[in-house]
C-alpha cells in the first residue's frame, strides 16, 4: 500500500484530498504546518493559524487518519518572506504563493514527509498531473485544473520534475461545488469554511505595513502623467528590436504635474488603484510606473491609459525554468505559447524568444500591469510548460 502525506491546511480542499486518496486505497497521514507566527500587518480576524490546525485536527480525526503537526517557520522565512522584502526593496512585486510551493509545500514539507516513509504528497490544489513515456523517458506533465474558476496550476509553474514525481492532487478533476458537496456528505467540519485569501501562510495583510517590519516609510511625490506623452510602448514588435522594446518606460517629475505625495514608492505596484488618496480627478488613477531610486511614484487617469501597456516583457536569463527540460528552446529558438503573468488571468497568445543575453515574451496584444518580480507562466494547450520572472 503506498502512503501519503496530505498538507492538511484547514480549509475544505485538502480535506476533500485526504478523504478521496483513502477511498482509493492509499495509506494516507494528515500533517499540518506551520509557517508564520508574526501578526504583524495580519488582518484582524483572518483565520489564525491555530484556529486551521484545529480543523485539520478535527478533519483528520473524521477520517481516521495520523495526524502530524511540523514548524517550517524558520526555512517560509529565510526562502520566502526575505525574499518578499528584497524583491519590494528593489520595486519588484514578487508572487509569494509560488515560492511558497517550490520552497516548502514541495521541498522542506515534501522532505518531513519522506521521512515518515511516504511515497507522496498530496495537497488541494485545483490542478492535474500525469506522466508520459517519450524517447523512452518518463516525463511529468503538470496539468491545468478541470476547474476553469479555480484552476492553480500558475502556482506551481516553478516545480521539477523531481517534486511533480513524487505529487498527487487528487480534486484536480473537481468543479468546487463538487468538493463542497463530497465533505458536507462525507461529514467534514470544513465543508462550509471560507476559502483562505492572502499570502500564503500569513493571511490577509495590510501590506504597507506588512512590509514596514523591514522597509522604512519615506514621503515622496505622486507624479500624474497625460495620456498623450509620447513615451509609451508599441505592438508588433520585431525581433531584432526586442532587447531594446523590453526596457520600461522611464519618466521624470518633468513629464507630468504632482498631485500628492505617498508613503514609500516600494509599497505601491504597477496598475494598483487603491492607497493613492488623490481624488477630484475626472477618471481614477491609477500606478503606471514607480521609481525607487528617487521615491517617486507615476500615474495616469483611466482603467485604459497607455502607460499601463507593454507588449514585450524580459524573463531573468538565470531565471528561466522549464517544468518540462525535454520541451525547453535553445539559444535562437521560438516557439508561440498561451501565456499569464497572474493568478486567474486569462491565457494570452504569445511568442517566447530565447537569446545568449534573455528570454523574451511578446504578446499578440499589449498587457496590463506586467511588473518586476512576477512570474510568467507558458502553457501549450492544457500543460504548462515552464515559467520565469519578469526582469524589469
Amino acid at each position: 500500500m503506498k502512503r501519503v502525506v496530505v498538507g492538511l491546511s484547514g480549509g475544505v480542499d485538502s480535506s476533500v484530498a485526504a478523504y478521496l486518496l483513502k477511498e482509493q486505497g492509499y495509506e494516507v497521514i494528515g500533517m499540518f504546518m506551520q509557517n508564520w507566527h508574526d501578526t504583524t500587518g495580519t488582518l484582524a480576524g483572518d483565520c489564525p493559524w491555530h484556529d486551521d490546525r484545529m480543523f485539520a485536527e478535527l478533519v483528520a480525526k473524521r477520517l481516521d487518519i495520523p495526524f502530524h503537526f511540523i514548524d517550517l517557520s524558520d526555512p517560509y522565512r529565510q526562502r520566502v518572506v526575505d525574499y518578499m522584502f528584497s524583491e519590494y526593496e528593489r520595486g519588484h512585486t514578487p508572487n509569494p504563493d509560488v515560492l511558497c510551493n517550490r520552497e516548502i509545500k514541495f521541498d522542506a514539507f515534501l522532505k518531513a514527509a519522506l521521512d515518515l516513509g511516504a511515497d507522496y504528497v498530496a495537497t488541494g490544489h485545483y490542478c492535474r498531473s500525469d506522466e508520459i513515456v517519450a524517447d523512452g523517458e518518463v516525463h511529468y506533465r503538470l496539468l491545468a485544473g478541470s476547474d476553469p474558476n479555480k484552476d492553480q496550476s500558475y502556482f506551481l509553474c516553478q516545480l521539477s520534475q523531481k517534486q511533480l514525481s513524487r505529487s498527487l492532487f487528487p480534486i484536480g478533476d473537481l468543479l468546487k461545488p463538487e468538493v463542497r458537496r463530497i465533505a458536507a456528505e462525507q461529514g467534514l467540519a470544513t465543508a462550509e469554511r471560507k476559502d483562505s485569501q492572502g499570502i500564503c501562510f500569513v493571511g490577509k495583510v495590510d501590506l504597507p505595513v506588512f512590509l514596514q517590519q523591514k522597509l522604512a516609510a519615506k514621503q515622496g511625490d505622486i507624479i500624474e502623467i497625460p495620456r498623450d506623452l509620447r513615451k509609451y510602448s508599441v505592438a508588433n514588435i520585431p525581433d531584432r528590436q526586442l532587447k531594446e522594446a523590453v526596457e520600461p518606460i522611464r519618466y521624470s517629475p518633468f513629464d507630468g504635474v504632482k498631485v500628492g505625495e505617498h508613503n514609500g514608492a516600494h509599497f505601491f505596484t504597477i496598475g494598483q488603484r487603491k492607497g493613492l488618496q488623490v481624488g477630484g480627478k475626472p477618471e481614477p488613477l491609477f500606478v503606471i510606473a514607480t521609481d525607487i531610486s528617487n521615491n517617486v511614484i507615476y500615474v495616469g487617469q483611466g482603467d485604459d491609459h497607455p502607460g499601463l501597456y507593454r507588449s514585450v516583457l524580459p524573463i531573468r536569463p538565470d531565471e528561466i525554468h522549464w517544468v518540462r527540460p525535454d520541451l525547453a528552446l535553445g539559444v535562437g529558438e521560438s516557439a508561440p505559447f498561451d501565456v499569464r503573468i497572474r493568478y486567474r488571468q486569462p491565457l494570452q497568445r504569445a511568442t517566447l524568444v530565447v537569446t545568449p543575453e534573455s528570454g523574451y515574451i511578446r504578446f499578440a496584444t499589449p498587457q496590463r500591469g506586467i511588473t518586476a518580480g512576477q512570474f510568467a507562466a507558458w502553457y501549450s494547450g492544457e500543460e504548462l510548460i515552464g515559467s520565469g520572472v519578469i526582469d524589469r
